[in-house]
């Protein structure tokens, strides 16, 4: 497995309107369409010739929401220990050829994720903290903290790095794999649900403020600095997915 156990491989979209959300991302983020020949109604969306994420239509009565995928050595054995530890199956273990085996799970707060073991020997680059149209970073809002980072270190190798103070709403653990940053798990807000939250490089977030404006979305937070001088923000695209951005100011 080119990506180490317990890596962010990919990401997925599940929306319901594929059409619209092509349009707003592909203006947001520079993120072109195509089709997947062995899953008609999935579109993988490009940033130059790098596969980002994923794209199609939400299931009935699932709301439209990002997902993250996690990389792991044996996809039917992680998903035993988790669903032994207080997770659950949300989608069984399947085969998708030329592409891997998946199966989507929960944590034991609820926040789902898939795990997955790629098909290719091809290293994923859909996570590249330093790629515009990339994944930069990957957060946890976690319903009991504690919990969770024992949850991710004992099934994905994870180790606790920086803890940074956020005043009243906690602490901000940042999570490493393989002695490297690549997101961070802190308490959830009393009125979220425990979810993943992916932000997404752009080259500057006011210009990405206006187009979001121009297009329809809504600004939940920011633009606000975030250590290393980068700004985020955080919104609704049209359909209603919580999605994140972080780039340069101005």
């Amino acid at each position: 497995m080119p990506n180490p156990h317990g890596s962010f491989i990919w990401y997925e979209l599940l929306t319901s309107d594929t059409a619209a959300a092509r349009r707003f991302y592909g203006g947001l983020l520079g993120w072109h369409a195509t089709g997947h020949e062995g899953q008609p109604g999935y579109e993988i969306l490009t940033h130059g010739e790098d596969g980002i994420a994923g794209l199609m239509q939400a299931p009935a009565g699932v709301a439209p929401v990002w997902l993250g995928y996690l990389g792991v050595a044996d996809v039917d054995a992680t998903v035993a220990a988790i669903v032994a530890d207080g997770g659950a199956v949300q989608m069984p273990a399947r085969d998708l050829p030329g592409v891997g085996r998946i199966a989507m799970v929960a944590d034991p707060d609820g926040a789902p994720f898939y795990v997955m073991r790629g098909a290719s020997d091809r290293a994923s680059t859909s996570f590249a903290p330093d790629a515009i149209g990339h994944c930069a970073w990957n957060e946890l809002g976690a319903a009991d903290m504690d919990r969770a980072l024992a949850f991710y270190a004992r099934h994905f190798g994870w180790t606790r790095g920086e803890t940074l103070p956020m005043g009243a709403m906690g602490t901000y653990q940042l999570m490493e794999l393989e002695g490297r940053a690549f997101g961070a798990i802190m308490q959830r807000q009393a009125d979220a649900k425990p979810m993943w939250r992916f932000y997404f490089q752009v080259p500057g977030i006011d210009a990405a403020v206006r187009r979001m404006a121009e297009t329809g979305a809504t600004l939940l937070h920011g633009p606000v600095e975030v250590p290393g001088g980068d700004q985020i923000v955080i919104g609704l695209d049209p359909q209603g997915a919580m999605f994140c951005l972080v780039g340069k100011p101005g």
